[in-house]
């Protein structure tokens, strides 16, 4: 490369060559191209290398990172939770998923398309980053054999600093036609809903969250899986332990999903 710009300014390289005989501006201009290649350079690494918090147990996470990797990027994860870098960054909470991103000086929120953050490093709106809230089914690790095709619809969120937001880009869904008569996203009887049964797997107190390595979810046609949970109960967790047995009812509120009755049981 150097060699290159060097020859395309016009430089004098043989051995026999004086460099003190060039013109200064040639010179100058060589090691201005120079500069300006080795910026970029660095801006596009810095662009294409995407940090992640993310809960250790969440296997959707682990998902939409291989998912961002199968696309060009570079990830660095911090199994550590996305609570805090959320509130850290500025993410609005109502916004929140279960994952927390930094790229190219944007903070990405949720299963957002490797597409649509290309987009967004592309065309650099004026903006705090990308948002989908909750969990849709059908979206980047969110998308597995184990749906059976189902994909919801949902909107990938362009967030203004200020928490102001709009669709960046609208993404249809395509639903299985099969039992969703019986299906119950939301629920003001809890008791109206099926027990489903899980393990423990990390419990954050502070954030009411629950990681749940749990079996088939009916009411939500949701397959066994890894997945975070938030508690509508937080004084529930209590009496929860890491490893512990359980069942639990949960239902889906604006792409979140929510136990709302958690309690251990001797086997599952």
């Amino acid at each position: 490369m150097i060699g290159l710009i060097i020859a395309k300014s016009g430089i004098n390289t043989m051995p026999n060559s004086k460099p003190s005989a060039l013109p200064r501006r040639q010179w100058l201009a060589a090691a201005a191209l120079l500069a300006i290649t080795g910026f970029q350079r660095t801006a596009l690494a810095q662009a294409t290398t995407v940090q992640v918090w993310k809960d250790p147990n969440c296997g959707c996470c682990h998902l939409w990172v291989e998912h961002l990797q199968a696309n060009g990027f570079k990830v660095e994860v911090r199994d550590v939770g996305n609570t805090a870098a959320r509130k850290r960054l500025g993410m609005p909470e109502q916004l929140g998923s279960c994952h927390t991103a930094t790229v190219g000086g944007y903070v990405i929120e949720g299963h957002v398309p490797a597409a649509d953050i290309h987009r967004l490093l592309k065309e650099r709106p004026v903006a705090l980053g990308l948002s989908v809230p909750g969990m849709p089914i059908g979206s980047p690790g969110m998308d597995g054999p184990e749906y059976k095709g189902r994909k919801d619809a949902y909107d990938v969120l362009l967030v203004q600093k200020n928490g102001s937001h709009k669709s960046f880009q609208h993404h249809p869904g395509v639903r299985r036609m099969v039992r969703q008569g019986s299906l119950q996203s939301v629920s003001d009887d809890p008791n109206a809903l099926p027990w489903a049964t899980g393990e423990v797997r990390r419990i954050d107190k502070a954030a009411n969250k629950v990681a749940l390595h749990h079996g088939e979810i009916k009411n939500l046609d949701m397959p066994p899986m890894s997945m975070v949970f938030q508690v509508k109960a937080p004084a529930q967790m209590d009496a929860l332990q890491i490893g512990q047995k359980v069942r639990f009812r949960a239902v889906q509120d604006k792409g979140a999903y929510w136990v709302l009755q958690i309690e251990a049981v001797g086997s599952v």
